[in-house]
């Protein structure tokens, strides 16, 4: 960055503060580099290499105690020198008003000296913040402009810590009178010198995981469980899939680790794919499963039940008539309170919402049993709060005009210290006074954004921001009343935040030494240390052999034994070869090499010769001849013509040919051959070695050897044939002629291929070797996975590329055993292994051209599904996907039917009709219900058309027959939603279902239709708890009541969020779905 001369730096420095911020693209930042690295890449003729740095002391000193250290003493007499180091110490740091000149060193002659001062920078919240600028000075002082000098330098600034690390940035620059000072205006901030306990490190975002790792923060912090994570026992847990030892690994780093953390191996312990770290999550769900994994990982260990003695609060719900002394009481545990802040203030009033009472009057009276309807209250009071306690503010919410999800960013205020002692059932014996510890907050809508955390991690009020992998020091009013939301007053336009908190942890003030107690080496077992420090060498060993990948090849060793059983073109599979694998510099030498090889396989090396494999321009792959001695002092790289991975064929000496060392072989005059021999009966190749002969000699003197190397008496009429390419194998014919006239081309590595002439069989599928390379040029393997099922593993056909689409339907027709015409293929869709569209009928291509788009290297794939009609007949259909579920709501399944085009949704449960089976108690009548994230829907009416019905996922629509007793309802009577749950209503899982509701019936008799319907045991329904879900929140039934229709009624409440449903509360035992879109994939913790 740019700067005027010192004297004028005070009036002009508003000014040059917009030119440093333009000119920071210009300044190369590296925080960490060798010295030796740094001075290798910069050094060149003409250049000026410094390495300056400024040593930080809050000491008081006076003037003589600022000398300017050379670091370079030999050479400080050298003022014509290329390069320097030189260290500046600044004193009293802390009070540091205006800039600071060191004393000058001198290099080409040009007196350089350390800049530093204090700078003013905005921050992102337009607030001014302090930082330090730090820059290197060249002839400051000269009012000559004939002057210039290019130099690059290391800035350095270095704690007066002996054990902390340097900071380094680094710059080149070409000074000279305009600019003769370049640096950085924001080196660091100011805060960030200051703080002696700047160790806290950020967590590395793998795409989407911002919320996740801001979580992870804020449990990292809360000490009490760091201690809890480090002591359970991983000792025998495999590295890959231990989630409690991953945890341990996250956490160990983030105490210990000088640089961010990565949390790759976390999310593959949770059995996370890929695209899990893609898609952005709930911040509360992630929680919930995240607490349960610990629990269940803690139990029978020495900390089992840390967990809920941190995060577990009890609240109870009521029902309690007005006029007679009835009452029904239910207490529940939390770790977490939903808060709703839409209309509301601040924290007080939210909590005071939580705890208000509904009046249960007129229609909705309470059942009393004997004592009958009776006006009741109904609400929820808290029993307890935990020391941590997560406040989850309830931004997103489902919007039934829009029906989706939206984000309210409205103002909500919170306090930095809160009193709950109100919102108790009785008054405890220590004050609820909580701290508050973390806010966790969001920017962006409700399709996605950027979660950042802002910690409080020791309770005092000094705060950080944790923005993934950069921490930073903040103020409390930028962690607190910069999040509340809502209208920015400060602007000119009015422009609503949609960066707000989301998540609050507050910490109650009585245990807040215990949580935050100091987590030490000492509380970490010594196996866990060992175990994660010996990781770390492997990792770091790993490191630099990727580090060094580029120096090295590998070379891959194919001996002879390979070649045998080959039944394709050429000698071996290179893609299924078992290769002998050696890492070798790339600048060894060939001597060393076959000295590498030698030792490996224990062989002298006159027992050894090497033939490397070369690429032939028709399409083959051969071996060919390397000058060992001629070419021993070559690099590898060299002779390998930079090839990576190196092919090569290692002949060695047969143990029992008798002789001391391999034959010798002319470069020049003599030709190595391979043979092979083809037996039609068995249609089969057998490779018969290789030989080496003169180029002169005639084909007919290797008859008697390829007689013998087949078993054949010597006189065995052959006919010979020689490989050319992989669709061209020709006959031989004039066996009397030198070999390099008889075959195309004669060069090492050529390929003889031989049968009898004795044994002719016209009558054979493949009599000669030529129809069998033509037969094998056209084979494939195909593989037929049926797109219906999930994970299908599907079967696998040897047929013909040139095979045409009949001639492939009736092989898989006859495979399946089904009627050709009732299968429809599917191509893969461009390169990926999904189904693209279907074949027409009609196709007139061949096999070859439907596997084009098939993933290379990667079995050759084709999708097929079983119809109910013929293909022939889909022209004027309209294929429309569904669900069908049985009576009990066991399982659903894809349902692919095909009403014609044009017509009515009646038509579609039409064809439903054709192809379901029926209950036998059963109506014989279907209904269309939409089902969307496990909750059931009214389905379109049935005379709108098949062009009006759309398909959005997660939206599906699902086929089922209606029970008897939903045919004719009473006035009395209605049709009410019901969904599984587990714990949290938003977690619903299984099939859900409409269940007929009587107005004013005992809630007993519902239940037991219910259990009927769904055919569960009695042991197991006993598990069962029941809610009417409104707005989002459960409201439990108990027993004894009877039930009001009009609870299932939409909400006048402008609040609302959709129709209220019956929930089944029970753990969730369902299998997983077979076919779920990632858009209603629920977080799951697999191993």
């Amino acid at each position: 960055m740019n700067h005027t001369p010192a004297p004028d730096r005070q009036q002009q420095d508003s000014n040059v503060n917009q030119v440093e911020e333009m000119e920071t693209q210009d300044v190369e930042t590296v925080d960490t580099a060798t010295d030796k690295n740094w001075d290798d890449l910069m050094k060149g003729p003409g250049d000026v290499v410094l390495c300056d740095a400024i040593d930080m002391k809050n000491e008081e000193a006076t003037s003589s105690d600022i000398p300017l250290t050379c670091i370079d003493t030999e050479m400080e007499d050298d003022e014509a020198r290329s390069e320097a180091r030189f260290r500046f110490t600044v004193p009293n740091f802390r009070s540091l008003k205006d800039s600071v000149l060191s004393p000058p060193c001198y290099v080409r002659n040009l007196p350089w000296k350390i800049m530093v001062m204090p700078r003013q920078a905005p921050s992102p919240d337009r607030q001014q913040q302090k930082s330090l600028g730090f820059f290197l000075q060249c002839n400051g002082e000269s009012e000559s402009s004939s002057w210039s000098c290019y130099a690059m330098a290391e800035l350095r600034l270095i704690s007066h810590k002996p054990d902390a690390e340097p900071f380094y940035r680094k710059i080149q620059h070409l000074f000279y009178s305009k600019e003769n000072d370049w640096g950085f205006s924001h080196f660091m901030s100011w805060s960030d010198v200051l703080d002696p306990n700047k160790n806290n490190k950020g967590l590395k975002n793998q795409g989407a995981t911002c919320y996740m790792n801001s979580l992870l923060q804020t449990l990292y912090f809360t000490n009490q469980l760091r201690k809890a994570v480090y002591k359970m026992p991983t000792e025998s847990d495999d590295s890959t899939r231990s989630v409690a030892l991953a945890l341990q690994r996250v956490f160990f780093e983030l105490q210990f680790s000088d640089k961010p953390v990565g949390t790759k191996k976390l999310t593959k312990s949770f059995g996370w794919e890929t695209l899990d770290s893609f898609m952005q999550h709930d911040v509360q769900e992630f929680l919930r499963v995240l607490l349960d994994k610990l629990e269940s990982k803690m139990k029978g260990t020495c900390v089992e039940g840390t967990v809920p003695r941190l995060f577990e609060g009890k609240m109870t719900s009521y029902i309690k008539c007005k006029n007679v002394n009835v009452s029904s009481t239910r207490v529940e545990t939390f770790y977490d309170i939903q808060l709703n802040i839409k209309g509301k203030k601040n924290i007080d009033e939210s909590f005071k919402d939580y705890i208000s009472t509904e009046t249960l009057d007129g229609e909705n009276k309470y059942d009393a049993g004997e004592h009958g309807l009776q006006e009741a209250e109904k609400g929820v009071i808290f029993a307890s709060f935990p020391p941590v306690l997560h406040l989850h503010l309830m931004r997103f919410q489902y919007d039934p005009i829009t029906d989706s999800s939206v984000k309210f960013n409205d103002r909500f205020e919170f306090y930095e210290h809160i009193n709950l002692d109100a919102y108790l059932q009785e008054k405890p014996e220590t004050p609820a006074d909580y701290t508050l510890h973390a806010v966790l907050v969001h920017s962006g809508d409700n399709h996605g954004g950027h979660y950042v955390v802002f910690i409080n991690p020791k309770g005092d009020g000094k705060w950080c921001k944790f923005d993934d992998d950069v921490v930073s020091r903040c103020t409390k009013q930028e962690a607190i009343e910069y999040n509340y939301g809502g209208h920015d007053e400060d602007m000119a336009l009015t422009v609503r935040h949609c960066t707000n908190a989301y998540m609050l942890v507050y910490i109650r003030d009585s245990q807040l030494k215990t949580v935050l107690q100091e987590v030490t080496q000492a509380d970490i077992p010594t196996e866990l240390s060992e175990r994660l420090a010996e990781e770390k060498r492997i990792e770091t060993i790993r490191r630099k052999e990727r580090n060094e990948a580029h120096l090295y090849m590998n070379v891959n060793v194919v001996l002879e034994e390979a070649f045998d059983g080959h039944q394709g073109n050429d000698l071996y599979d290179p893609e299924r070869a078992h290769y002998r694998v050696f890492r070798v510099r790339k600048q060894a030498t060939v001597a060393e090499l076959m000295e590498m090889l030698a030792e490996n396989f224990r062989y002298p090396l006159k027992h050894l010769r090497p033939w490397p494999f070369s690429a032939r321009s028709n399409q083959t792959c051969r071996p060919t001849c390397l000058d060992i001695v001629n070419d021993q002092h070559k690099t590898v790289a060299d002779v390998s013509e930079n090839m990576n991975p190196w092919n090569i064929f290692l002949e060695m000496l047969p143990p029992d040919s008798g002789l001391s060392a391999l034959p010798n072989f002319d470069k020049e005059n003599d030709v190595v051959l391979f043979f092979k021999f083809y037996d039609p009966k068995q249609k089969r190749i057998h490779y018969c070695g290789h030989h080496y002969r003169p180029i002169a000699s005639k084909l007919a003197d290797l008859i008697p050897i390829l007689n013998k190397r087949a078993g054949f008496p010597p006189d065995t009429p052959l006919v010979l044939y020689e490989e050319i390419k992989p669709d061209f194998v020709e006959k031989i014919n004039n066996y009397n002629d030198p070999l390099e006239k008889v075959l195309d081309e004669l060069m090492d590595g050529d390929i003889i291929v031989f049968e009898r002439a004795d044994h002719r069989h016209d009558d054979l599928e493949l009599p000669t070797c030529q129809d069998y390379f033509k037969y094998i040029f056209h084979k494939v393997e195909v593989q037929f996975v049926d797109k219906t099922v999930p994970n299908d593993p599907g079967f696998t056909m040897e047929l013909s590329m040139q095979m045409r689409y009949d001639q492939m339907a009736r092989a898989v027709g006859q495979r399946l055993n089904v009627d050709p015409y009732l299968i429809q293929f599917f191509k893969c869709q461009n390169y990926k292994d999904t189904p693209g569209v279907p074949l027409r009928y009609s196709y007139d291509g061949i096999l070859k051209d439907l596997l084009v788009y098939c993933k290379p290297k990667c079995p050759k794939k084709l999708f097929y599904q079983i119809l109910s009609i013929k293909v022939n007949e889909l022209d004027n259909k309209k294929q429309f996907k569904c669900l069908w579920v049985g009576p009990n709501y066991k399982e659903d399944k894809e349902l692919i039917l095909y009403p014609n085009k044009g017509g009515k949704v009646a038509d579609i449960l039409e064809e439903a009709a054709k192809v379901v089976e029926l209950s036998p108690e059963g109506s014989g009548r279907l209904r269309i219900v939409e089902v969307a994230c496990h909750k059931v829907l009214p389905g379109p009416d049935l005379e709108l058309t098949l062009d009006q019905v759309t398909i959005s996922p997660p939206r599906l629509y699902r086929i089922e027959e209606i029970p008897r007793d939903e045919m004719h309802l009473q006035d009395d009577e209605t049709l009410v939603p019901c969904a599984h749950f587990h714990k949290q209503v938003y977690s619903t899982f299984g099939i859900p279902f409409y269940a007929r509701v009587k107005h004013n019936e005992p809630f007993q008799a519902l239940k037991d239709r219910l259990q009927k319907k769904l055919d569960i045991p009695d042991k197991e329904w006993e598990k069962y708890n029941f809610a009417i879900v409104s707005n989002g929140r459960p409201n439990y039934i108990s027993e004894g009541v009877t039930i009001n229709i009009y609870d299932f009624r939409p909400s006048s409440n402008a609040n609302a969020t959709g129709r209220p449903w019956l929930g089944l509360e029970h753990i969730n035992k369902t299998p997983k779905r077979s076919r779920v879109n990632y858009l209603e994939k629920a977080i799951k913790i697999y191993n």
